[in-house]
């Protein structure tokens, strides 16, 4: 059976109404996974659940062990992710409490490790449009459903952190055209499409970053208050989305990536050069 993998991000640890199966204590060649796998059942459906930022919110967002987090769910047999995250809004338009279906992302992060194709096997995947198509119009529809707002498509500038914007940097990126801005993401969703697992993100905003003249800055208060909401959305839109039935879930491009990303020929290379990526390649043998 494929699996559903669901990454919480702040504030989104558990969800009401899973039944709770097992603990995956996964090691991968990549180190450990920010959290213990859960393996849970919800709608005849098995799903992977992991905090990306540690059952207790203890690794901040570059710390964040991203290739152990998209490896070990690999490992756990999922086929497709859906992303939460907790974002500001560099849009006027988006407000906090709006939820955004991300097509784009902008990456500033940096000494982020975000391939597993290190050498000597090489891959090249295309990120031209970085999410499923397939997963993100699903949570378009469920959002639409349940009549949470919802914006059908933004750009996503993903930096560095652990700090917030400079009101400079704020400004600056709603001038490019940034529509959102967050920590995570990047190289999550990269690391995602190497592995050909489906991958989307629901971006929900929690304020207007710095650059917005009548509204407070950005702080850790304002963000909880607000996501406490957006959890309590998320949740229901989960478990809309994990009613859907199975047949809609298969997007062949996302499962097929490296059919046209990689570049190295893997019967000239030994074991030891294939064990680091196995579970990535394996059906490429």
């Amino acid at each position: 059976m494929q699996r559903m993998g669901i990454i919480g991000g702040s504030g989104l640890y558990r969800m009401e109404g899973m039944e709770f199966v097992e603990e995956l204590e996964l090691d991968t060649p990549f180190g450990k996974p920010s959290a213990p796998l859960t393996l849970a059942r919800m709608h005849g459906k098995e799903i992977v659940f992991l905090p990306r930022h540690g059952s207790k919110h203890t690794t901040p967002p570059h710390r964040i062990n991203y290739r152990a987090n998209i490896y070990a769910m690999k490992l756990a047999g999922v086929s497709r992710i859906v992303s939460i995250s907790a974002v500001g809004s560099l849009n006027e338009n988006i407000s906090p409490g709006d939820f955004v279906i991300v097509d784009q992302f902008v990456d500033r992060t940096h000494s982020r490790d975000d391939s597993f194709f290190d050498g000597p096997i090489v891959a090249h995947v295309s990120m031209a449009d970085p999410v499923c198509p397939l997963l993100r119009h699903q949570l378009i529809d469920v959002c639409d459903a349940l009549e949470i707002s919802v914006h059908t498509s933004g750009t996503y500038l993903v930096m560095q952190g652990p700090q917030f914007s400079t009101r400079a940097e704020s400004r600056l990126y709603r001038q490019w055209g940034m529509d959102v801005i967050g920590m995570t993401n990047l190289p999550e969703a990269k690391l995602a499409r190497e592995a050909e697992i489906c991958y989307a993100t629901v971006a929900m905003c929690t304020d207007f970053d710095c650059w917005h003249e009548t509204e407070e800055d950005v702080s850790v208060q304002s963000v909880i208050e607000i996501m406490q909401k957006n959890v309590a959305k998320a949740k229901k839109m989960l478990d809309k989305w994990l009613q859907l039935p199975s047949e809609e879930n298969v997007c062949p491009h996302c499962a097929r990536a490296l059919d046209d990303g990689l570049f190295t020929e893997l019967k000239t290379h030994d074991d030891d050069a294939l064990k680091r990526i196995f579970a990535l390649v394996e059906r490429k043998l």
